[in-house]
């Protein structure tokens, strides 16, 4: 499947300290999907945590929108090495989203309308380290940008911050998603470079 990059050429690169190794600073928003961009009605949204026992948890965009959010900054880093720092959203904690669920997993594969997976470890998506986010600077999440709601996991590489995304599934074991069964690194640390397995 080609990979859609629409914007993402020809840009001057800027590096700047305090960046993660091999990455230079971007002042746009790059777009990179594998696929075609998925135009998901509010009506028809939702977001589903299935345990590793097969128990479920759903929200339709209202009660979505019900639960408490919270505003986010943080800077975001692309595998294909772009960084953009200061970032801000608005989104739901997957603390909160999790307070309920009853699960010994310590595994998780994040599904997304339009069938992308990625896998991340479930204590990756705790302490205020994920969120599921429905704007972006302010306003409604564009659906280039993984609009209405996306997954965002600032510490890793931004693969594992899903876009279009629409479920979790708890497992006891680890499986690769999409991009990991690609080649790409089953965690994608950008401090420590982990782009493709073997890094």
């Amino acid at each position: 499947m080609a990979i859609i990059s629409r914007g993402f050429g020809g840009r001057r690169r800027e590096s700047v300290d305090g960046l993660p190794p091999g990455q230079y600073l971007t002042h746009d928003f790059p777009v990179l999907s594998a696929g075609p961009t998925p135009r998901i009605p509010l009506d028809r949204w939702h977001f589903t945590i299935t345990t590793e026992t097969g128990q479920k948890t759903e929200w339709n965009w209202t009660e979505f929108l019900a639960l408490k959010s919270e505003d986010v900054t943080t800077d975001i880093h692309c595998v294909t090495k772009w960084s953009k720092l200061g970032t801000t959203w608005r989104g739901v904690s997957l603390d909160t989203l999790l307070e309920d669920v009853d699960t010994a997993a310590d595994y998780t594969m994040v599904h997304s309308f339009g069938g992308y997976t990625t896998n991340v470890p479930l204590e990756d998506l705790l302490d205020s380290k994920a969120w599921i986010a429905y704007k972006f600077d302010g306003e409604d999440l564009e659906p280039e940008h993984g609009g209405p709601a996306r997954m965002i996991v600032p510490h890793l590489y931004f693969w594992k911050s899903a876009k279009w995304v629409n479920g979790l599934t708890l497992m006891n074991e680890d499986e690769p998603g999409f991009w990991e069964a690609a080649g790409y690194h089953m965690y994608g640390d950008p401090w420590l470079e982990q782009r493709y397995q073997g890094d």
